[in-house]
C-alpha cells in the first residue's frame, strides 16, 4: 500500500492525512468542493505549523509532509489509491453512498477503510461488490498524537486484508487492534457506557458536577471528568453513538442515552462547540468555563476542631493518625474497644501502649499523639474517626459506644467503602453527626452524608479533610459511592467483552490507555484494586439497583472463587 487515499477533511479526515503523510506515503486528499477541500488544506496546514513551533517537526519535513499530499475534488481522483479510507459525519446513508462511489471509481485490488467510531461496519461493506475488501479504520483524535487505531474485520473481510492493514498500523507507528464487527468496538463501547452512567448519576442528583468530574479526575487518575469529556466529545456526537450502540448491540439500557444529555440537545447545548452544555464556556469552541459558572458550596457552617480521636489498628489507623498529627490536630489514638477482637489489637502505629508520643522529627507531628487503651479517654474530643475493619454489626456496635462516651456535639466519622452509613448512624442518638469516609488513593477523599446528617456536620468534616491536603468531593450514602459506582461497572463491562471472546485483556487496556489517554486499562485497574473488591461492590450495587447491567459478570466470579488475576488471560 503505497498511495492512499482519504475522503473527507474534516479534523478527523486531515488528521488521518497527516499521519500518512509523516510516515512517507502519497495521498490524495478528497473533498466534496473546492471551499470543503481549502478547510480541509487549511486544517492540515495549521496542525504541520504547530508542530513546527513546538519543535515536534522540522520545517523541512514539514514542506516535505506536504508535497506529498495531493488535494483533489471528487473520487474519480483515487482511481490508482491503494487503500482509501472515509472520514465522513457518523451517517449510514452517507457512508454507504460514499462507499458505492468508491466501489465504482477505485481498482478491483484497492481496500476500502471506514474510520465510523460506532456504525456497523458490515451494513457499509454490503453496499459494494468487494464486501472482502472492505475493513474499518478507527483512527482516534487527534490522529497524529494518539497512537491506537481499531482495525474491524466483518465476517466476510479477507484474511490478507486484515493482515496487510494491521501490518500498516505498525508503519505508522500506531497500535492496531483486530476486533470483530461488534456495536462501539472496545473503547467506544466501554468509555461511553460509562460516561452515560455517569450523566445518570448526576442528573438524578446522585452527585454534584463538580463533585463527580473532580471524583473521577483526582481518584482515577483520569485526564478529564465524565462531564467535561461529553462536552469536549460534542453531545449530539455522543447521543449520536450512544443511540447506535443501543440499537445495535442488544438494546442493553444503560447505552440507551440518558434523558439530560437528550434534553441539553434538544436546547442546542453541545458542550464546547456551542458555548454550553454540561458547563458554560467563555465562548463556543472554548475550553474555559466561565467564572460565574461555579455553583454554591451547599455545606453549613463548619465548627472548630482541635482534638481528634482515631479508633482502630492496622495501617488504616495509623495512616490517619499521621495525617491528622502533621496537620496540626492533636490526636487520642484508640487501639481497640470492647466490641470484637479489636480492644486485643497492637497500638496502631510504633508508638507505646498508652500515654504521650515523644517529639520526632519536627514536621511528623508525632508530639502531638497521644495513645489511650479505652474509649473513655475520647470524652472531650472534637471528632472521632472509627478505622476499624469491621462487618456492618460491629461499626453500629462501636459507634453506639462512641455515642455513649463522647460530649454533645462532638462528630462521628465511620470509615467505609460499601456499608450503609445511615444503619450505622442510626445506632446512635445522634444521626445528624455522624458522617462517612472513604479516601481514594492519596489525594482524594469522598464525603458521605445521610438524609440525617446535618449541614454542619459535612462542613465539620470537609474543613477537616482540606487540612490534610485532600480534594473532598461530596457522596450521598449509597453502594459504591462517586468512584466505584462508575468504575466498577466499567471494569464489569471490560471483564463482559473479555468473557464474550471479542478480545483479548491486553489489547482492551491497550484501547483504553492508547485510545482514550486513561493511565491504566480496566484489567491492569483490576488486578490492582483486586477483583474480590470489585465482585463485592458490584453485588452491593446491584442489590441496591436491580439493574441487570450491573450485575458482576460471571467470569469475575469466577475468577475471584479461583484467586487468580486478569492480567494473564487472553
Amino acid at each position: 500500500m503505497n498511495t492512499i487515499g482519504v475522503v473527507g477533511l474534516g479534523t478527523m479526515g486531515a488528521g488521518i492525512v497527516e499521519v500518512f503523510a509523516r510516515n512517507g506515503l502519497d495521498v490524495v486528499a478528497v473533498e466534496i468542493g473546492e471551499a470543503a477541500l481549502e478547510r480541509g488544506r487549511g486544517i492540515l496546514t495549521g496542525s504541520t505549523d504547530r508542530a513546527v513551533a513546538r519543535g515536534k517537526l522540522a520545517p523541512a519535513d514539514r514542506d516535505a509532509l506536504l508535497g506529498r499530499v495531493r488535494f483533489e475534488v471528487g473520487t474519480d481522483a483515487l482511481r490508482d489509491a491503494d487503500l482509501v479510507i472515509e472520514a465522513v459525519p457518523e451517517r449510514l446513508d452517507l457512508k454507504r453512498s460514499v462507499f458505492a462511489e468508491l466501489d465504482r471509481v477505485c481498482k478491483p485490488s484497492a481496500v476500502l477503510a471506514t474510520n465510523t467510531s460506532s456504525l456497523p461496519v458490515t451494513e457499509i461493506a454490503v453496499g459494494t461488490v468487494r464486501p472482502d475488501r472492505v475493513i474499518g479504520m478507527h483512527f482516534f483524535n487527534p490522529a497524529p498524537v494518539m497512537k491506537l487505531v481499531e482495525v474491524v474485520r466483518t465476517v466476510v473481510t479477507a484474511d490478507d486484508v486484515v493482515a496487510d492493514v494491521a501490518a500498516l498500523c505498525t508503519r505508522l507507528g500506531k497500535r492496531g487492534v483486530v476486533i470483530g464487527d461488534r456495536a462501539g468496538f472496545i473503547a467506544n463501547a466501554l468509555l461511553f457506557g460509562y460516561l452515560n452512567h455517569a450523566v445518570t448519576l448526576y442528573g438524578n442528583g446522585y452527585v454534584s458536577r463538580a463533585d463527580l468530574d473532580t471524583a473521577m479526575r483526582v481518584g482515577c487518575g483520569l485526564p478529564m471528568g465524565p462531564l467535561a469529556l461529553l462536552d469536549l466529545i460534542g453531545l449530539d456526537v455522543a447521543a449520536e453513538i450512544l443511540d447506535t450502540m443501543y440499537r445495535r448491540g442488544g438494546r442493553d439500557r444503560r447505552h440507551a442515552p440518558a434523558p439530560l444529555i437528550t434534553q441539553l440537545v434538544t436546547a442546542g447545548f453541545l458542550g464546547r462547540k456551542s458555548g454550553r452544555g454540561f458547563y458554560t464556556y467563555e465562548q463556543p469552541g472554548s475550553a474555559k468555563v466561565r467564572a460565574d459558572d461555579a455553583g454554591p458550596d451547599p455545606d453549613g457552617d463548619a465548627a472548630a476542631v482541635r482534638t481528634i480521636g482515631v479508633v482502630g489498628a492496622g495501617a488504616p489507623a495509623a495512616g490517619l493518625v499521621e495525617a491528622f498529627a502533621t496537620a496540626g490536630f492533636a490526636v487520642v489514638a484508640v487501639a481497640g474497644h470492647d466490641a470484637g477482637d479489636a480492644d486485643r489489637a497492637e497500638p496502631p502505629t510504633s508508638l507505646p501502649a498508652e500515654g504521650p508520643v515523644a517529639d520526632g522529627p519536627a514536621a511528623d507531628g508525632r508530639g502531638r499523639v497521644t495513645v489511650a487503651s479505652g474509649l473513655d479517654r475520647l470524652a472531650e474530643v472534637d471528632l472521632v474517626v472509627e478505622a476499624v475493619d469491621g462487618d456492618l454489626a460491629a461499626k453500629k456496635a462501636l459507634l453506639a459506644e462512641l455515642d455513649a462516651v463522647c460530649g454533645p456535639g462532638t462528630v462521628l466519622v465511620t470509615t467505609v467503602s460499601s456499608l450503609p452509613v445511615l444503619e450505622i448512624a442510626m445506632a446512635t442518638r445522634r444521626p445528624a453527626d455522624v458522617a462517612g469516609l472513604h479516601l481514594t488513593g492519596p489525594e482524594l477523599a469522598e464525603l458521605v452524608h445521610t438524609i440525617r446528617t446535618s449541614p454542619g456536620t459535612r462542613a465539620t468534616v470537609r474543613a477537616v479533610l482540606r487540612r490534610l491536603g485532600r480534594t473532598v468531593v461530596s457522596s450521598p450514602d449509597r453502594a459504591g459511592l462517586v468512584v466505584r459506582a462508575l468504575l466498577f461497572p466499567y471494569l464489569n463491562d471490560a471483564v463482559r467483552m473479555l468473557e464474550a471472546g471479542y478480545s483479548t485483556a491486553a489489547d482492551i487496556d491497550a484501547a483504553m490507555t492508547l485510545g482514550c489517554g486513561y493511565p491504566a486499562g480496566p484489567f491492569e485497574m483490576l488486578d490492582a484494586i483486586g477483583p474480590d473488591t470489585v465482585l463485592a461492590t458490584l453485588r452491593a450495587l446491584y442489590r441496591e439497583s436491580r439493574e441487570p447491567g450491573l450485575a458482576p459478570a460471571p467470569l469475575l466470579e469466577r475468577m475471584v472463587v479461583a484467586g487468580r488475576g486478569f492480567r494473564t488471560v487472553n
